[in-house]
C-alpha cells in the first residue's frame, strides 16, 4: 500500500476453518484501497485454517497473514496486529463472525465525523439461525461523550458490561498513549481489563446505532463453551481490573462497580459448574470463595443489589456469612 491506510483490520483466527468463507467474503464486500486487513492464525492443530486464510486472502486486497509460532490465545494473537497495524484506525473482528456489507466505510465515517478517541456500536447476536439485536447499554447516541461518564451506576448495566473489542472502532492516538493493547496470555475475559482503561484514560467516544458486526454465539469449539481451565482467566483478569483501578482519582465509586462485573462473572460460572471438568470445577470454587473473601460484608451487599436470589444463593454458599445481603 502506497500510502498510510485509513483502517486497519485485526482479525484472530484459531480453529475457525469451516466459518472462514463467509468471513473473509464479508471483508472483500467492505474492502476499500485505503483499508489493510490483517489476518494472525494462532497456531491451529485441529483443522487446516491456516491453509483456508492462504487461499481465500487471494481475493482480499491489502491483506496480511501472520502465523504465530506457538499458541498465545486471544489477548495475544490481537497484539500481533496491533504491533503490525499501520492505519489512522483500527478495528477487530473474530476469525468465526462476519460483516454486514458496507459497514467498514460507515464505522470510518462515524469516528471521523466526531473525531472521537473510539467509537461503540451495536451488535446482531447469532446462534444457529436465530439474530437478536444487542444494543450498547448507552442511550446517548452520535453525541461526543467522556468515557468515564458511562462506568456508573454500580447497580446498572453500563458500558464497562460490554466489553467486545469487535464492536467498535479505535483511534490511533490511544495507542500511542499506552492503550488499545490487550493483556498477553489472557485466553479469555481478555476484553474486561482493556475496555475498563478504554472509559477509564479515553478522553472522548460515541455510540453509535450501526448493527453491521454479526457476532457467533454458542459455537462447540468456542471457549465460552469449554469447560477447561482456561474458562478461569477471569479471576486474572479482574485482579487486573481491580489493581490497575487502585491508583485511580476515583477508586473507591469505580471499585463498587468493578466488584458488581467480578460477582456477576463468578456466580454466572459457578451456576454454570457442571461443564467443566472435575478438577476445573473444583479450582473454579476455590478461586471463587478466595475472591468473594477479599471482599467485605458492605462491599458485597453493595456489590450484589437486585442479583437476584439465584446469584446470591450461589454466591453465600461459596464464601459464607452475607446473612444481611438481600437479592
Amino acid at each position: 500500500m502506497a500510502n498510510t491506510p485509513t483502517l486497519s483490520v485485526v482479525v484472530p483466527c484459531y480453529h475457525i476453518e469451516s466459518y472462514l468463507p463467509e468471513t473473509v467474503t464479508s471483508l472483500v464486500n467492505n474492502a476499500r484501497d485505503d483499508f489493510e486487513f490483517l489476518f494472525v492464525e494462532d497456531r491451529s492443530t485441529k483443522d487446516r485454517t491456516y491453509e483456508a486464510l492462504l487461499a481465500l486472502t487471494r481475493r482480499l486486497g491489502n491483506s496480511r497473514i501472520v502465523r504465530h509460532e506457538n499458541n498465545g490465545g486471544l489477548a495475544t494473537a490481537r497484539n500481533t496486529g496491533i504491533d503490525l497495524a499501520e492505519g489512522r484506525y483500527l478495528t477487530f473482528l473474530d476469525g468465526d463472525d462476519w460483516l454486514a456489507p458496507g459497514y467498514l466505510a460507515r464505522l470510518v465515517d462515524m469516528i471521523e465525523r466526531f473525531d472521537a478517541d473510539f467509537v461503540r456500536t451495536d451488535h446482531v447476536q447469532v446462534t444457529g439461525v436465530e439474530r437478536a439485536l444487542h444494543r450498547a447499554p448507552e442511550g446517548r447516541r452520535h453525541t461526543l461523550l467522556d468515557p468515564r461518564s458511562s462506568i456508573l451506576p454500580v447497580d446498572d448495566t453500563t458500558m464497562v458490561d460490554y466489553p467486545y473489542a469487535w464492536a467498535g472502532i479505535y483511534h490511533r492516538r490511544l495507542l500511542d498513549r499506552g492503550l488499545l493493547r490487550f493483556h498477553d496470555g489472557l485466553r479469555t475475559a481478555e476484553d474486561r481489563p482493556w475496555i475498563w482503561d478504554l472509559h477509564r484514560r479515553a478522553e472522548s467516544y460515541v455510540v453509535a446505532s450501526l448493527h453491521g458486526v454479526f457476532y457467533r454465539r454458542g459455537l462447540a469449539g468456542s471457549l465460552t463453551q469449554i469447560g477447561d481451565v482456561r474458562q478461569l482467566d477471569f479471576f486474572r483478569s479482574f485482579d487486573l481490573v481491580l489493581g490497575e483501578l487502585a491508583a485511580d482519582p476515583e477508586a473507591g465509586r469505580l471499585r463498587a462497580k468493578a466488584l458488581r462485573n467480578f460477582c456477576v462473572v463468578i456466580a454466572h460460572q459457578l451456576l454454570d459448574r457442571r461443564r467443566f471438568e472435575r478438577g476445573v470445577a473444583v479450582r473454579l470454587k476455590r478461586l471463587a470463595a478466595e475472591a468473594l473473601g477479599a471482599m467485605s460484608e458492605e462491599e458485597l451487599s453493595e456489590a450484589v443489589v437486585g442479583m437476584g436470589e439465584e446469584r446470591i444463593h450461589v454466591l453465600r454458599r461459596v464464601r459464607g456469612g452475607m446473612k444481611g445481603v438481600a437479592a
